[in-house]
């Protein structure tokens, strides 16, 4: 009976396999951050807490290398191997037409990424020493010279791993990487724990992210060579021609993805230089607080990208509308209890005073109205994202403007409300910022989903 009526809500849900294994991840990272939240508390200074979370907001500039084309690698695959049909586990029949052309897409892939992650490393090593010497306040009470230049070849190391990533995710994969990528985070999580108990402390996160992505390549490698292998060696009488039709998309979702950047990392390193490394940890805590639960919501949209690419190819636009809009619906219901039981969480834990070897957790967080002026974009990014990946499953980007807008308008007044207002105006420009773009993010996908349906 219990078990019916567990299956009952799953499927009211949607939580198929997919998002099983992919929200599991996002459950193991959220159970994660929640112990390392507790480990940083313990074995980290506020200080220290500040360079470790501004540390990742910087890397995060890979988005200026991989410049959206994970999305499009996965998008354009699932179009290509739509037209395919399985021979077996390892081998894709069909009209060599599509297999050349899911061949070159692979080629150009790893070639791709191989050539920006060696350029992202570089940029990495001069950006980071370039702002931690300038805003260093601590006087070299805190070493981060290191763990700065591990962590640069780590995020090198992921950028070369994720467009075979994509790729795999595009031949319908989505739960095989999903199970592959859990195991994965599993180990990353235990790198940065036992780092943090054992005294590692910022040498932990490019310590982490170097081994996960050594084992991410080892088992993607031992799995699927062989699929890999076949793909590569197909003859290519026809190839996806990136100047015709992957660049004209890729652009503006790359413009899009740069700007999300100035959307959601810049708050650290403003605040670190404005305010100082304690005020950076808090926004950054609270940061991957409610990341985490982003994540895990977004999984419901994200693991529909090859299904939604593969309907749009095939002209079921009918299908398509009715997956998608439930499935938006469900995710909805997610972020919405998830974030509601993280503020009763903050409540609790300041109501009570808990503390971690003496220090109060509850500090470590930012203040309850700026953690509002965060939780709400939160909740309201989760459509616009939605909207957004629905469009772009058509291969094409009609959310260029709505991006570019948005992130100059963040990026400005993150700088300016940052400095003159501190937390408080960089987190209620971020909000307002937000609330305005909403009603314009829905008229974009109304209007381009009944132009593009009723063109076709």
């Amino acid at each position: 009976m219990r078990l019916s009526l567990l299956r009952g809500v799953a499927n009211r849900l949607g939580f198929d396999k997919a998002i099983l294994f992919t929200s599991s991840s996002s459950i193991l990272s959220a159970f994660g951050s929640v112990v390392s939240v507790i480990l940083v508390v313990k074995y980290l200074s506020t200080v220290e807490q500040g360079f470790y979370y501004t540390f990742g907001s910087i890397a995060a500039i890979q988005v200026f290398f991989e410049l959206g084309l994970n999305g499009i690698i996965t998008q354009y695959v699932a179009h290509e191997a739509s037209n395919l049909t399985w021979e077996n586990e390892n081998l894709l029949s069909g009209e060599s037409k599509f297999k050349s052309r899911l061949s070159s897409l692979l080629h150009f892939s790893v070639k791709w990424y191989l050539l920006f992650a060696s350029l992202l490393l570089v940029a990495l090593m001069i950006i980071g020493f370039v702002f931690f010497k300038r805003y260093d306040t601590t006087g070299g009470k805190v070493y981060w010279v290191i763990p700065w230049m591990l962590l640069s070849i780590g995020t090198g190391a992921n950028l070369i791993v994720s467009p075979v990533i994509a790729f795999i995710q595009g031949l319908g994969k989505v739960k095989e990487i999903a199970k592959i990528q859990l195991v994965v985070l599993f180990f990353r999580l235990a790198i940065v724990w036992s780092g943090l108990i054992c005294g590692a402390k910022l040498y932990v996160m490019g310590l982490s992210s170097f081994i996960a992505s050594f084992i991410l390549l080892l088992i993607i490698g031992i799995i699927y060579r062989r699929l890999l292998a076949n793909i590569w060696k197909t003859e290519i009488v026809e190839q996806v021609l990136y100047r015709k039709e992957i660049f004209p998309y890729q652009w503006k979702i790359a413009l899009s993805w740069i700007s999300g950047y100035f959307i959601f990392q810049l708050f650290n390193p403003v605040l670190f230089a404005t305010e100082g490394a304690v005020v950076a940890g808090q926004m950054g805590m609270t940061l991957a607080a409610l990341n985490g639960i982003q994540s895990l919501s977004i999984a419901w949209i994200s693991t529909k990208i090859p299904l939604f690419s593969g309907l749009i190819a095939q002209h079921k636009y009918l299908q398509l509308d009715s997956i998608f809009n439930r499935t938006i619906k469900q995710s909805a219901l997610i972020i919405f209890i998830a974030l509601f039981s993280l503020i009763l969480l903050l409540y609790l834990i300041r109501i009570f005073n808990i503390e971690i070897s003496g220090k109060p957790l509850g500090d470590r967080f930012l203040n309850y109205l700026p953690f509002l002026f965060m939780t709400i974009p939160i909740f309201l990014n989760q459509f616009i994202s939605s909207w957004a990946t629905y469009l772009r499953c058509h291969k094409k980007e009609p959310f260029l403007i709505i991006s570019l807008v948005s992130g100059a308008l963040c990026a400005l007044s993150t700088i300016l409300l940052g400095k003159y207002f501190g937390v408080m105006g960089v987190t209620l420009g971020y909000c307002s910022i937000t609330i305005i773009m909403f009603p314009w993010g829905y008229y974009i996908y109304k209007i381009k989903k009944s132009e593009w349906h009723r063109n076709e």
